[in-house]
């Protein structure tokens, strides 16, 4: 600084931090939230999904065991318009990570406004999974697959728009439905089984919802499609082929076993219609050429690009989403920065 002044700057605790989370991954998302939370100096206010509040208390009971203080980690199991709301809404509590909807976001940011709180926000996506005629074709069915079916579908970046280049589309359908109709769905203590039922009730409706409204509008379910028994919230797992851009199920996150599958020809193309959706958290290329592959990369609107792979993460590597999939990053030294304040301390040397 100019002068004789001494110049530094500083990160300080954002403060008392309110964590909201999703049900999907209810051990780890409590992981992701903490982790910076506590190593920046900040405490947390934690609400996790009504759906799955047993793995985050019992979290909290082994924090204090293993002597993190009281008051440090504190967990309030409710509902969203409740105890969500409440949360956003206290003046006391500084900064809110989220870990949901798009529309639940909304909400939150509009609630926010009134104290201008700190917000991150990890949402949804749509993600496409890109398949050149030029890949390894065995290796990219098997990662279009884990990338959509994995957790019964229910991730935020599951590769649910999987584009296959026209002239390998054929054979890639073939070899993906083959995989899919084998896997075996039951029991998930079961260490055979490949897929277990969703969360609930509405979210097994839900699926299935879709799964009509992509059969009305004309595209062709080529395996699943249907509730899988009598008991329990099981659902097949389902691809459709023939898919087009405007269909619901191609422009929707459907958070379940539901795979669409969409044909395209060449590069310029498959960027522009990567990126026609109002999502923006993932995406996955498939090609020999490493070229073809950056260019790719380079030119998706999504936060993380994954190449010849899916669902791969690094703690240290930041994870987040481009416009309407979220706001910061989780994860590496960026997950850190979003819970700390930035100060400037200039003092004079007279």
């Amino acid at each position: 600084i100019r002068g004789n002044y001494f110049c530094y700057t500083r990160r300080e605790p954002v403060g008392v931090c309110g964590q909201i989370i999703p049900w999907n991954f209810p051990a780890l998302m409590a992981a992701w939230k903490w982790g910076p939370a506590l190593a920046t100096g900040c405490t947390v206010v934690m609400k996790p999904a009504e759906q799955t509040p047993l793995s985050c208390l019992r979290m909290g009971e082994l924090a204090l065991e293993a002597g993190v203080p009281e008051g440090v980690i504190n967990i309030v199991p409710g509902y969203g318009p409740t105890a969500g709301a409440s949360l956003v809404q206290h003046p006391g509590v500084d900064k809110i990570a989220f870990t949901g909807e798009h529309i639940t976001a909304q909400t939150i940011m509009k609630d926010a406004s009134q104290t201008l709180k700190r917000l991150t926000f990890e949402l949804g996506g749509k993600s496409p999974n890109v398949i050149f005629a030029d890949s390894d074709l065995d290796a990219a069915v098997a990662g279009a697959e884990f990338g959509l079916f994995f957790n019964q579908g229910q991730c935020c970046c599951a590769g649910s728009r999987v584009f296959v280049e026209e002239s390998v589309k054929e054979e890639f359908v073939e070899k993906l439905v083959s995989r899919a109709a084998e896997r075996k769905l039951g029991n998930p203590f079961d260490t055979s089984t490949a897929q277990g039922p969703q969360i609930d009730q509405t979210q097994l409706d839900k699926i299935l919802s879709f799964i009509e409204k992509g059969k009305e509008a004309g595209a062709a379910c080529v395996t699943g499609g249907n509730r899988f028994g009598d008991k329990g919230y099981f659902v097949e797992p389902t691809v459709f082929d023939n898919v087009t851009d405007d269909m619901p199920i191609a422009t929707h996150e459907i958070f379940g076993p539901v795979m669409s599958i969409l044909s395209f020809k060449d590069t310029d193309e498959i960027i522009e219609r990567s990126n026609r959706t109002f999502y923006g958290l993932a995406a996955a290329v498939w090609t020999r050429d490493v070229a073809k592959a950056h260019h790719y990369a380079q030119s998706v609107r999504a936060g993380t690009v994954w190449v010849n792979c899916y669902d791969v993460f690094d703690a240290g590597a930041p994870f987040g989403g481009f416009k309407m999939s979220g706001i910061g990053r989780e994860l590496g030294e960026a997950g850190l920065n979003n819970y700390t304040e930035l100060k400037t301390v200039t003092m004079s040397l007279d």
